[in-house]
């Protein structure tokens, strides 16, 4: 019998920084993500991160800028070389080239309430059908709904308790009838123990990339468009949810958003609420049309 592969051994390096980033309590993803950057600027150097010059990292953001690195991407970065420059090798002064740059702020994308019915028709297996609508019908992220266990059904109260969100805050989130009873048709198909969408594994929960598999897929058998995913069902939640004169405060609750500012962008893709505007040409006495070829003589 073959031993296991043994596991890649963690530099005193990684490890200081990963200490740092846990006992700040950063959630798992950040700690993947900054690890990551570190390990980029390692492969552009092509030796220790903790030895690059204030020029180098200066260098090495000008390369990401010059790659294929979206502005969301160089922020982040910058944010994580910050952490381990500061934080981790307490040199705090090599960072101060390192800046973040100009991100184009996108309007969500949303589906009509039509498109979101056939995306959840269009998911025929009673998982996929179940963890879909619970990012619809509950307004959650994706990462919230694949670490919902069992128990944080609340069917006394309608409300699903969300652990550890965004931030590390935990939520209560609506549920509704309907919604109830497709988490009830997957527990009896299913009978999960722990987490209610569990993995291949059976025992810890299903990834966000398995979510976002099941996402796409849906879309497509729906003839939707690409860009839709799981996130899309959050943002479709929100913004219906508003067309339907739902306080907007409400749903930042909802929605787990610490500012009121991020909830409020949702006004501008509400279509009803756009509608319902009257333009200040409206106010004007009717404007007669000109036949054309210009004004009479």
């Amino acid at each position: 019998m073959t031993s296991p592969e043994p596991k890649e051994p963690i530099s005193p390096l990684r490890a200081r920084m990963l200490d740092d980033m846990r006992v700040r309590n950063f959630a798992d993803a950040t700690q993947r993500d900054y690890i990551r950057a570190v390990k980029n600027l390692a492969a552009f150097l092509g030796r220790s991160p903790d030895t690059a010059t204030a020029e180098e990292l200066r260098a090495f953001q000008k390369h990401l800028a010059m790659g294929i690195a979206n502005p969301a991407s160089i922020n982040a970065t910058v944010s994580a070389l910050r952490f381990f420059f500061r934080v981790t090798v307490d040199k705090p002064e090599t960072t101060r080239h390192l800046v973040h740059v100009y991100e184009p702020q996108k309007l969500p994308r949303v589906l009509s309430p039509e498109e979101i019915h056939r995306l959840l028709e269009a998911a025929t297996a009673p998982k996929s059908k179940a963890a879909l609508s619970v990012a619809y019908g509950a307004g959650l992220r994706a990462m919230e709904v694949v670490a919902l266990k069992v128990s944080d059904i609340d069917s006394g109260r309608m409300l699903l308790r969300v652990e550890n969100g965004k931030g590390g805050k935990d939520r209560f989130a609506m549920l509704l009838p309907t919604l109830l009873g497709l988490l009830r048709d997957w527990y009896r198909i299913a009978r999960p123990k722990v987490f209610l969408f569990p993995g291949r594994d059976k025992i810890a929960p299903m990834t966000t990339r398995q979510l976002n598999r099941i996402c796409h897929q849906a879309a497509d058998r729906a003839g939707l468009p690409k860009w839709v995913a799981p996130h899309t069902l959050r943002h479709s939640f929100a913004t219906h949810l508003l067309e339907s004169n739902i306080d907007v405060r409400v749903i930042q609750v909802l929605l787990g958003h610490a500012q009121l500012e991020t909830t409020a962008r949702y006004t501008q893709v509400a279509t009803n609420i756009i509608h319902e505007v009257m333009s200040p040409l409206d106010r004007l006495t009717p404007l007669r049309s000109q036949p054309e070829g210009g004004p009479p003589a």
